[in-house]
């Protein structure tokens, strides 16, 4: 199963997560399949690649709860639905 989830990188302390579509199986750090935005939760700045996450979502990949609550902010899915 496909998932979105955060994938940790940058500095001690000084952390940011790039939003990635991953299999399921893989470590949290893993090879991912598409890289797909960028959150920092220092700053609360997010990028997001709109479409390509709303193709990710219609495919059936499942986000993690973290990554749900900020596609809910940006309102991808009502792309998703529309």
């Amino acid at each position: 199963m496909i998932k979105l989830r955060l994938k940790k990188y940058g500095k001690k302390r000084e952390v940011s997560y790039r939003i990635v579509a991953i299999n399921s199986a893989s470590r949290r750090d893993g090879r991912p399949l598409e890289e797909l935005g960028f959150y920092n939760p220092r700053t609360d700045e997010t990028r997001l690649n709109v479409p390509a996450i709303v193709t990710r979502l219609k495919q059936g990949a499942q986000p993690s709860d973290t990554v749900r609550s900020i596609l809910a902010k940006a309102k991808v899915f009502e792309q998703v639905n529309g």
